[in-house]
């Protein structure tokens, strides 16, 4: 039988509304920037200690509370924004929904400094529970300060399932960047745990912001792109196609100043790149966006991160233009050329020293993560529609090709001869004695070494770094300096010597020595960048997934290799323990069998 149906106390109605809109110490950072905001401040300091679990400040020089409004503040739906419902079709503020304080109030212990424009004397409550428990006349400076403590005090649960410091710390830093990101007009100042982290200009120049928030290196690597209307003004900066990251995580939408999330304008950006930048790499962009209010919807979530455009279509076509006009002058796509099969003279490329790789032939059946693969055989396919024969895993079949199941890949490239290489890609290689040849993909191949053998030194912790004569220094933003810090440990582990080098800089002195000499900045990146900002500690970063970005470093299908070094690649393949794919699961080598081949052809049937 169901419960009977109440009406709950207005304590717990406000306590789980003040759930939907504080999450985090992020969320009353949030909303406290975007009151002062709303309120014309010039300047904004946001201060916070533990995480923001223990201590939040925000301070401003905005408009301030009058004395005899005060306490209104603090009462859910009460709002200086909006009048009636027809306001919001016309939102030009930040807020509107009367919420922010209200819930802030009921989950911390808060103090509130304040002084109006046009008044003598400040005022400081307190306020405990969502109630004022205490108020008094004092001195205080234009403008208002909120400082919170103890956040989550009287819901533990929601306290207990919060993130350890430094990630709570890291989603503050994220809203603080894209709050100052957005508003170019006010001065920042973020302290964390007593440290300036960030001091921005507020001149209202864009590009200085950029600048003081993101770094020379952003600056330099984006374009300008411009647009106009009666209803309508975008403004942009979109990176050059040299200029990339492995997540979304620098990729900036502002609406009326508004951070939102949009999936359509993300889109089509990136669709825009999809020819001109590396698979699985992702756009930098700052967009800033001003319209009629009357043509957005604001009101759909109470984050207020995502809002509707009443021409979606409208935008995205405008930023489709802009976009493409503004790459295509700087980015030429490389013509392919098929160039005559030759041994070129060139010096070989680095492959794993035998003498340092010391990799046994014996497969070790204690914790072997491949034993799916100990008994995988080369089968033909015939029966598919495919010009190819693959990899099968432990199948029996009655072709020309049966000789292959009872081969390992030692075996199969004892007596193969080199025959020449395709698209500078693939390795064709004939066996004479069995009526076959095998395709063999060069980046596939190397890749798996360079997986294998740098698996087993992490392991192993006997990853041998090699320093740098000139050390790379990298400008990073603080959630990624912070972000560094935290996994200084694993960096050490994976090969790399790094060294703060001033502000929000770092030193890369060492790279891993079995990367030869690497693009040691690009792979610093693409491991930072899949690093979580919500990682526990640095050993739950997932291993393989950083492993495979390492091995990127691997010959590419295109480069030229020579004779000599695609023998030492065959040498080194036959030790693997899993030669027969990548770390990504494809296919290293294919066999063909001539019979199959001269079926192709017609010759027999």
């Amino acid at each position: 039988m169901s419960g009977r149906i109440k009406i709950l106390d207005e304590a717990t109605i406000t306590k789980i509304a003040a759930g939907e809109i504080i999450e985090r110490p992020a969320s009353v950072v949030k909303e406290l920037i975007e009151n002062s905001i709303d309120a014309n401040s010039q300047n904004i300091i946001v201060e916070i200690k533990g995480g923001g679990k223990d201590y939040i400040r925000v301070t401003d020089d905005g408009t301030g509370i009058d004395e005899n409004q005060v306490e209104l503040a603090f009462i859910r739906h009460s709002t200086s924004k909006i009048s009636s419902i027809d306001d919001l079709n016309n939102i030009h503020s930040l807020g509107f929904r009367g919420e922010a304080l209200a819930s802030i109030s009921m989950v911390s212990k808060v103090e509130t400094l304040t002084r109006a424009r046009d008044s003598t004397k400040g005022i400081r409550v307190f306020i405990d529970n969502g109630k004022i428990v205490d108020k008094q006349v004092i001195g205080c400076p234009v403008g208002t300060s909120m400082i919170l403590r103890e956040l989550f005090y009287n819901v533990p649960v929601r306290r207990k399932f919060l993130k350890k410091e430094t990630a709570e710390s890291n989603y503050v830093s994220d809203i603080v960047y894209k709050l100052a990101l957005g508003n170019p007009n006010i001065s920042f100042k973020y302290i964390k745990d007593d440290r300036l982290i960030l001091k921005t200009p507020g001149t209202n120049d864009i590009v200085s912001n950029i600048y003081s928030i993101l770094g020379k290196e952003f600056i330099d690597n984006l374009l300008e792109l411009y647009y106009k209307d009666d209803t309508l003004n975008i403004k942009g900066y979109v990176s050059k196609n040299s200029f990339y990251r492995g997540n979304r995580r620098h990729q900036y939408i502002f609406v009326n100043k508004r951070w939102v999330k949009n999936y359509e304008i993300t889109k089509t950006i990136e669709d825009c790149y999809k020819s001109v930048i590396p698979i699985n790499k992702f756009p930098i962009f700052i967009f800033f966006i001003d319209i009629d209010p009357s043509n957005i919807d604001v009101n759909i979530h109470p984050t207020k991160e995502e809002i509707k455009f009443v021409d979606q279509s409208k935008i995205d076509e405008l930023i489709n233009g802009l976009v493409i006009e503004n790459i295509n002058k700087v980015v030429t796509i490389p013509k392919v050329e098929i160039i005559p099969l030759k041994i070129p003279d060139v010096q070989p490329i680095n492959f794993l020293d035998k003498n340092y790789s010391n990799v046994t032939d014996k497969i070790s059946n204690e914790n072997d993560e491949f034993d799916e693969f100990k008994e995988t055989k080369i089968m033909s396919r015939e029966e598919s529609d495919n010009k190819y024969l693959t990899v099968q895993n432990d199948l029996r079949g009655k072709d020309s090709n049966e000789h292959a199941s009872n081969l390992n890949m030692a075996q199969i490239f004892n007596d193969v001869k080199i025959v020449g290489v395709l698209f500078n890609t693939y390795i064709i290689l004939e066996d004479s004695s069995n009526d076959n040849f095998y395709i063999l993909d060069q980046h596939a191949a190397h890749e798996r070494i360079m997986y294998e053998q740098y698996k087993k030194e992490y392991e192993g912790e006997k990853i041998v770094t090699q320093k740098l004569i000139s050390p790379e220094v990298i400008d990073l933003t603080n959630d990624e300096m912070e972000i560094v810090k935290e996994n200084k440990d694993l960096f050490h582990r994976l090969g790399f010597e790094v060294e703060e080098f001033g502000i929000n800089s770092l030193a890369i002195r060492g790279v891993p020595f079995i990367f030869g000499t690497p693009n040691s900045k690009e792979l610093f990146f693409d491991i930072l960048d899949n690093i979580k900002l919500d990682i526990k500690s640095s050993y739950d970063v997932k291993l393989e997934k950083i492993m495979k970005i390492a091995c990127t470093n691997a010959i590419k299908g295109g480069d030229r290799i020579a004779t000599i070094e695609i023998e030492e690649l065959l040498d080194q393949l036959v030790k693997a323990e899993n030669p027969y794919t990548c770390p990504h699961g494809r296919p290293i080598v294919i066999d063909i069998s001539r019979r199959e081949l001269e079926k192709r052809f017609k010759r027999i049937i």
